[in-house]
């Protein structure tokens, strides 16, 4: 089987952190994105420009490849769509096994609506019958900083539950380790959690202490949680991702550590102080 790893969306934060992982390990990668102008520089590493909704150009840009590094596509009514094209136009260009960034808890009913956007999407990797491995990432940790408003507030309907955010960099190195030995991961989904379950709470006492200035949680109810992020006039769907990511938190959902970045990784995840400190 081929050694390339085709990796797409290393324009983005967690692809990009892959693809420089995947070159310091002397990795043969390609990286597929739909601008090359955005793409990092490393050396010895080829760049395809392909869209996932352009099916014939997204399998040109598969030619040869072993495995791909499927990162799930930014927020978008038809993410389900896109996904689907570009799973089909791996398979038809002959990849057999496919590394997908999903979500902590996907599911067809879970509370945060994207995290379904997910599960459709692993349930059509696996009915296409490629080989495959889900990363199903928690929350990021180094997201927490934006939740904050400029009055030093984080407000959303979490309540009191829990969730152990994890580091992109921590997604990014198991992803490293599982696309240089894809076979050895076959078939695994793998729960990548931070290192302890926080509240909100916790979050914002955690970022007042390293920021030096205080920061507040402010439960809300659905209610006033859709009606504090009417001002940002965004689509009903983007708002409803919003709000659910803090409900799904309030429900329970993601109250879950796992030891799977050690597993894969041999080194444990980074904390929330860790990842603001640096």
């Amino acid at each position: 089987m081929s050694d390339l790893i085709a990796v797409t969306g290393a324009t983005g934060g967690l692809g990009g952190r892959i693809a420089r992982r995947l070159a310091q390990s002397g990795a043969r990668q390609r990286l597929v994105v739909r601008d090359p102008s955005r793409a990092p520089r490393l050396d010895g590493v080829e760049v395809a420009q392909a869209p996932y909704e352009d099916p014939a150009a997204f399998a040109a840009a598969l030619d040869g490849a072993g495995v791909l590094m499927l990162i799930s596509a930014s927020e978008h009514p038809d993410r389900v769509a896109l996904h689907s094209a570009a799973v089909d136009a791996a398979v038809a260009a002959g990849v057999p096994r496919i590394v997908y960034t999903s979500f902590l808890g996907a599911g067809p009913e879970c509370t945060f609506t994207f995290g379904r956007d997910h599960w459709h999407t692993e349930r059509h990797i696996e009915e296409t019958g490629v080989g495959f491995t889900f990363l199903r990432d928690s929350l990021y940790l180094d997201f927490m900083a934006n939740m904050v408003g400029d009055d030093g507030v984080i407000r959303g309907p979490a309540g009191e539950g829990r969730f152990a955010p994890v580091a992109r960099d921590d997604v990014a190195a198991v992803a490293a380790s599982v696309l240089q030995d894809p076979s050895a991961h076959e078939g695994a989904t793998y729960d990548l959690t931070g290192p302890e379950l926080l509240t909100m709470a916790d979050v914002a006492s955690v970022l007042s202490e390293v920021r030096g200035s205080p920061v507040t949680f402010e439960n809300e109810t659905l209610d006033e949680a859709y009606a504090s992020r009417a001002k940002y006039d965004a689509p009903d769907w983007a708002v409803a991702g919003w709000v659910t990511s803090y409900a799904a938190i309030g429900a329970g959902e993601l109250d879950v550590v796992t030891d799977h970045v050690m597993k894969v990784t041999g080194h444990p995840p980074l904390s929330l102080a860790q990842v603001l400190r640096a």
